[in-house]
């Protein structure tokens, strides 16, 4: 009776767009996690920059893990690197996957098309689906198609790809020049604290045994 009821996929997708409490609790969760993270400023900081800058990548479904090892490159603090790829989310992903398609086809000299994200979504889903299809056609008697994959790779990924590196470098330097700072000053706040209290406590430890001497 007292087990928690699994939750559907149908609420993991709601969640995952509308977070339960909202988004605005959701951003509160993570920012609190993050200030009281047992490392040094600099390293939080560092994983950080990583998380904000692998959510301006394709990498959909290796978010996490691609922010934990560059955060790890860069000798960072992992969890920190993985807590803050929630800058890549569906209020976000509509700006950043726009932005970088058009920056990413100008560089590339590709023609600047209006790709908008559920256009990129379903790019993904089909490569997706194509890869699969592929995966499964080495043990049964489908045949391997690669040009879907081709296209996608030429069309969505490399252009997505170049075009997130340039945003999001410049997104995870604000994001350390700004975060370090704060957890820095929020760091030695929480030092002075603990320091006011291990002292109280020690006052009122004295003053009861000179209290009992008496």
């Amino acid at each position: 009776m007292f087990k928690r009821k699994p939750r559907s996929y149908l609420r993991t997708v709601l969640e995952f767009f509308y977070p339960r409490g909202g988004w605005y609790r959701a951003t509160r969760y993570v920012i609190y996690r993050l200030r009281r993270l047992p490392d040094p400023a600099h390293r939080i900081s560092r994983g950080i920059a990583a998380g904000v800058l692998v959510s301006f990548t394709p990498l959909f479904g290796l978010h996490f893990l691609t922010a934990a090892f560059l955060a790890w490159v860069v000798r960072g603090n992992l969890l920190a690197a993985v807590l803050a790829t929630f800058v890549g989310n569906p209020i976000t992903f509509p700006f950043i996957a726009g932005m970088s398609m058009r920056l990413g086809n100008r560089i590339l000299g590709n023609p600047v098309g209006d790709m908008r994200l559920p256009q990129v979504v379903d790019a993904f889903a089909n490569a997706s689906g194509e890869i699969w299809h592929n995966v499964l056609s080495a043990f049964t008697w489908r045949t391997a198609h690669w040009d879907g994959l081709g296209l996608f790779f030429d069309r969505v990924f490399l252009p997505y790809l170049v075009g997130g590196l340039l945003p999001g470098l410049g997104a995870a330097f604000i994001a350390y020049g700004l975060s370090r700072p704060v957890i820095t000053a929020y760091q030695k706040r929480r030092v002075k604290q603990l320091r006011k209290r291990y002292e109280k406590r020690m006052a009122e430890r004295t003053r009861t045994r000179k209290e009992g001497d008496t």
